[in-house]
């Protein structure tokens, strides 16, 4: 959606005061924005108008927001107008009820002057929110070698205009996450945790996750066992007081588990595919599907050459293209140089530039985000490999595009 688009709104809130105020806030930004106080007699304005968005109060006298809501999903011409309501229940049975009956975003009251009208643009566009906490591989690397990219471990967050909310992985990365979440200031956080592997760089930082010690936030980790230990055992294997002083039953949020396997999942309009990697123990990958778009998260996984006669399986690398097929985003391992993959690393679990490249060439994926960098590698290493990969993509005429995320690269999809 462009920054410039003019968009109309219909306000419906019982208080004067406060409807004037978010039209007054809209049409500030260059909007068209109508504004009504009584709720019983409305709906056949609101559908004469046919406003691209209704932002609408659920606590109103003579017929509430989701009555109201009822009203308006029954026109036909109002089947493209987005519905949000704005109220001062925060509560989750409120916020759950409100979704079910079809509309498309909830904000609370007090309504915050400078973020407002944003907020309300972010729902319309619904888009999904992704962000790069960590983008290194193996351990972090911290200090002047890795001030542009970072130096923290693989964790990405996909966050939805609705307010669902996925981590993918727990390395150190997560702690940047944790901060940034905890100065939000929210008083209420759900997530879902994704965990590729239990390598350690990929849930090292789980325990630094301040909400998780937090009563009344909710999460739950996702996670393929290994053998006959569960994803459960695994997280808390590592705060058992001998590798970090506090145990796992010092959450104080609610925290539940769940083993994966390759599979579906779907919830609130998303749907989660998983699919086993080449990585040493289990490991699982992931593509995420939403209104038509799609991310896969495809960390760690070793391509191993065509010419690899003991390791390479074709097969293999034919589901992993059909799994990833036209992903708006692939992120994934993209650990080594070709220099460096021959260089002793083949079978250490990772992918060299050139075979990246050629999988996301042969997928047609929109973009691809080179990630899982290896730890001797700084920025001029990294800038150097991305040069590698895009001129590759050159050469083969290939229209995939080709970045290196940053630490704290944040991106709508």
């Amino acid at each position: 959606m462009s920054d410039k688009l003019k968009l109309s709104f219909f306000v419906v809130d019982d208080d004067p005061e406060m409807a004037e105020f978010m039209a007054e806030l809209l049409t500030a930004e260059g909007h068209l924005a109508t504004f009504h106080t009584d709720s019983t007699n409305v709906a056949d304005q609101i559908a004469a108008e046919k406003p691209d968005c209704v932002l609408l109060d659920l606590m109103m006298p003579g017929l509430d927001g989701m009555e109201l809501c009822a009203q308006l999903k029954t026109f036909p011409e109002l089947s493209g107008t987005k519905l949000i309501v704005v109220s001062s229940k925060s509560y989750h049975y409120d916020r759950k009820k409100a979704f079910k009956s079809g509309i498309d975003g909830y904000l609370t009251k007090p309504i915050r002057e400078k973020t407002f009208v944003a907020n309300v643009l972010r729902i319309f566009a619904d888009k999904m929110d992704l962000s790069f906490w960590g983008v290194r591989g193996t351990l972090p690397v911290p200090g002047q070698k890795s001030v542009r990219y970072g130096g923290n471990t693989s964790c990405v967050t996909i966050e939805f205009s609705r307010g669902e909310f996925l981590i993918f992985d727990a390395g150190s990365g997560i702690k940047e996450l944790s901060n940034w979440m905890m100065g939000l200031g929210k008083k209420k956080i759900e997530a879902k945790i994704f965990i590729s592997h239990p390598h350690w760089d990929h849930i090292n930082a789980l325990p630094f996750f301040v909400p998780m010690y937090i009563q009344g936030n909710i999460f739950e980790i996702f996670g393929p066992r290994h053998d006959d230990i569960t994803v459960h055992q695994l997280i808390s294997a590592q705060m058992d007081g001998v590798y970090f002083p506090i145990t796992i039953q010092e959450f104080a949020s609610s925290v539940t588990f769940r083993d994966l396997h390759e599979e579906v999942l779907e919830f609130d309009g998303i749907t989660i595919k998983t699919m086993l990697l080449h990585h040493p123990g289990q490991c699982l990958g992931y593509r995420i599907e939403y209104k038509g778009r799609s991310i896969c998260y495809i960390t760690d996984n070793e391509l191993f050459l065509e010419d690899d006669e003991e390791h390479y399986d074709s097969f293999y690398v034919k589901r992993l293209v059909k799994f990833i097929e036209g992903a708006d985003a692939l992120i994934t391992d993209s650990t080594y140089t070709d220099a460096e993959y021959a260089n002793g690393k083949v079978g250490w679990g990772h992918s060299c530039i050139s075979q990246v490249i050629d999988l996301a060439d042969r997928a047609k994926v929109k973009t691809l985000y080179l990630f899982h960098h290896d730890p001797d590698q700084d920025d001029d290493a990294i800038d150097a490999k991305l040069a590698t990969a895009q001129a590759l993509l050159e050469e083969r005429g290939s229209s995939v595009v080709c970045v290196a995320p940053t630490d704290h690269t944040h991106l709508k999809i």
